[in-house]
């Protein structure tokens, strides 16, 4: 056993090397370890949840020195940013809406208590926490997608995700994002999660991205781009900041705390009531 996984190890740290040098195709890469492809991919895959490389279709890039905040450490950024965002967003579902996507993370989690006053809904979501915090809700249908656990963002994603998603149809989706970006869309930290929201965003009527200003200069890994038309709801008020989002037909709405301080309420609390 232990000779398997020293024997493991020294491969990955060669395919970590390889990709570092240049070398960045999986079949090129299987080719000079003497794997199979798949065993490379599944390497990478691991490699990449190790912060080592940024998997890319078909291979890999050196991984970028991107830090993703755990969901416990977002909770207490930004908060009462955060929950003006979420009044903004929800005030955006359309009245006959049916079924809505709410994505994982601390600022999608601010649309939850206009969802809950509202009722009569299906929330299809990728989030576990989202799931819990609406399960007792006898109002709202609650759908949670399949796929790998993420541990920072405590998100699913990956294959399961993407093919439950291919099966279900949502008036609108409320994504979250580690970056925004007005024509590459939204990034994440991961392939995996940056195609998913691609997925869902392919099945929604409208796309509305919660995003608070840190987030629109944040770089990242891998994007996920969005249909044309979507909305951007930020508490950014800089036009020079805002300009290249209205410029490529994005709509923008800022949200100011001020302007929802009774819409807001006990929101900043939305998932910690779960723990």
């Amino acid at each position: 056993m232990g000779t398997r996984r020293s024997a493991t190890y020294q491969r990955q740290e060669e395919i970590k090397n390889l990709v570092r040098t240049g070398v960045r195709r999986v079949d090129e890469i299987a080719e000079i370890v003497g794997v199979s492809p798949s065993t490379v991919r599944r390497d990478l895959m691991y490699l990449e949840d190790e912060g080592k490389v940024t998997r890319t279709l078909g291979g890999a890039l050196p991984g970028l020195n991107v830090h993703e905040r755990a969901l416990s450490e977002r909770e207490s950024v930004a908060v009462v940013a955060k929950a003006a965002i979420g009044a903004a967003a929800a005030g955006l579902l359309p009245t006959n809406a049916t079924t809505v996507f709410v994505d994982a993370g601390s600022t999608c989690a601010q649309v939850l208590p206009h969802l809950r006053a509202r009722g009569g809904l299906t929330v299809v979501t990728r989030g576990l926490e989202i799931a819990l915090a609406l399960a007792d809700e006898p109002n709202v249908d609650v759908i949670v997608v399949g796929g790998k656990v993420y541990r920072k963002s405590h998100g699913l994603a990956g294959v399961l995700t993407t093919q439950a998603l291919e099966r279900l149809y949502v008036d609108m989706a409320f994504l979250g994002c580690d970056g925004v970006h007005p024509t590459n869309g939204v990034g994440e930290p991961t392939m995996d999660e940056a195609h998913t929201k691609g997925a869902v965003a392919v099945r929604a009527g409208s796309v509305v991205v919660l995003a608070h200003a840190e987030k629109l200069t944040s770089p990242q890994a891998a994007w996920a781009p969005l249909p044309p038309g979507w909305t951007l709801v930020t508490d950014e008020a800089s036009a020079t900041v805002l300009a290249p989002y209205t410029r490529a037909g994005v709509q923008v709405i800022t949200a100011r705390p001020e302007d929802y301080s009774r819409a807001i309420g006990n929101a900043p609390t939305a998932l910690r009531a779960i723990r």
